[in-house]
């Protein structure tokens, strides 16, 4: 699943998975703090995801940025990754987050267009050890 942060495989159950959530979310060595929402519909169906992480290390700021989001296959394409951007952008502002950084691989124009669509201004891309580009946007807040 994309952020990753929602994977639960590995976990025994829902509880354990929580509880190292709640150890990720206040940061450790290999994490920083983060919150996570889920954007569902009137039947509580989840639609999309989204990891707000509240400062960057190395691998954030040229990988990962400050908000990480999925949209549910079968919900692609009307317009939820726009409203839970902007939606993670305004729990960026109460956060005192005011320079976010979002980020998409090079070949997701989808997510491209949502990230400029939400105020994104394109900086230089990055290219990871296995290729990858991934392409880096700035919002001020």
């Amino acid at each position: 699943m994309t952020p990753s942060s929602f994977n639960l495989a590995g976990y025994e159950n829902y509880d354990a998975y929580l509880e190292a959530r709640q150890i990720r979310d206040n940061g450790d060595q290999k994490t920083v703090p983060s919150t996570n929402y889920f954007l569902v519909d009137e039947n509580d169906r989840v639609l999309a995801m989204v990891d707000i992480r509240h400062n960057l290390m190395d691998y954030l700021f040229n990988v990962g940025g400050h908000i990480g989001y999925s949209v549910r296959p079968a919900e692609r394409r009307k317009g939820h990754a726009t409203r839970i951007l902007a939606e993670a952008l305004r729990k960026c502002d109460e956060l005192g987050i005011q320079r976010v950084l979002v980020t998409c691989n090079d070949d997701n124009i989808g997510s491209a267009k949502t990230i400029i669509k939400n105020g994104g201004v394109e900086d230089k891309s990055f290219k990871e050890e296995d290729g990858t580009v991934v392409r880096r946007f700035w919002v001020e807040r």
